[in-house]
C-alpha cells in the first residue's frame, strides 16, 4: 500500500544517533522544514536497520560511531537490502579514513554536525532527489587525499564478510562469544568461527591486536 506521507510529497527521515540529545536536536532542526518529516529514531546501527525494514524511510540520517553496530556497517546492510533508500551520514568527524569508508558503503552524502541547519535541510532534499552531497570540508579532505596519491575508497577490511565486521566490532567492544551469539542469534561455535576467520584474514593474533585494529580503522572509538 502506498505510503500517505510519500504521496503527499514529504521526505520521510529516520534519525540514527546514539545520543538522545543529538537526536532531539536534529528532530527540532529538520522536522516540518521544507516538507521533511522525522518518522523514527534509532539509538544504534542495529536498531536503524530494523526500523528501515519497518518504516521504509526515504532518507536515513546516520551517525558513524555507535555501539553494537556502527553506522558504516548499518549503511552497508541498508544499501544491500534497500538500495532505493538514501543514507546521509551526519557526523562530527572529517578524518579521511571515515570519508573513505563512508563512500565505500554506498551512502549518498557526508555532512558534518557543525553544519548550519540550512545546509542539513538542503542535503536531505538533495539526497532524496538521488543526488550526492559532501560538506565543503569533506570535499577538501578528498582533494588533499587525491593530491597525495592515496588509495581510493575501500581498504583491507573489505575482505571481511558483513557478519565478520559485526563480530569484529562486538569483540572490540568487549563482548564475549556467548554474548555475541545471543545478540546476533548465532551459535557460540559460529561466532568463534567468524572470529578465527577475521583474525586470519587481517593477520591479527590476539584480542589486543584486534582492538587496536578496530580503533585505527574507526570501527570503534575510545
Amino acid at each position: 500500500m502506498e505510503n500517505i506521507a510519500s504521496a503527499e510529497g514529504k521526505i520521510r527521515v529516520l534519525v540514527a544517533d546514539d545520543h538522545a540529545i543529538m537526536r532531539d536536536g536534529i528532530r527540532a532542526l529538520i522536522h516540518g522544514k521544507e516538507g521533511i518529516e522525522v518518522i523514527g529514531e534509532a539509538e544504534d546501527g542495529r536498531m536503524a536497520v530494523e526500523l528501515v525494514e519497518k518504516l521504509r524511510p526515504d532518507v536515513v540520517l546516520m551517525d558513524i560511531a555507535m555501539p553494537s553496530l556502527n553506522g558504516l556497517e548499518a549503511t552497508r546492510q541498508i544499501k544491500r537490502d534497500h538500495p532505493e533508500i538514501h543514507v546521509l551520514v551526519l557526523t562530527m568527524y572529517d578524518h579521511e579514513e571515515y570519508v573513505r569508508q563512508v563512500l565505500a558503503t554506498g551512502a549518498s552524502g557526508y555532512v558534518l554536525k557543525r553544519a548550519a541547519a540550512g545546509e542539513l535541510v538542503s542535503a536531505i532534499q538533495a539526497v532524496a532527489r538521488g543526488e550526492a552531497v559532501l560538506s565543503p570540508a569533506v570535499t577538501r579532505v578528498l582533494i588533499n587525499e587525491y593530491l597525495r596519491g592515496e588509495k581510493s575508497p575501500g581498504d583491507e577490511d573489505d575482505r571481511l564478510t558483513p557478519r565478520e565486521r559485526e563480530v569484529l566490532q562486538l569483540i572490540a567492544e568487549g563482548h564475549t562469544s556467548r554474548e555475541i551469539a545471543r545478540m546476533l542469534n548465532l551459535a557460540v561455535k559460529t561466532v568463534q568461527a567468524h572470529r578465527t576467520s577475521l583474525m586470519q584474514k587481517l593477520d591479527l593474533h590476539d584480542r589486543g591486536e584486534l582492538i587496536k585494529y578496530a580503533i585505527q580503522k574507526k570501527i570503534i572509538e575510545l
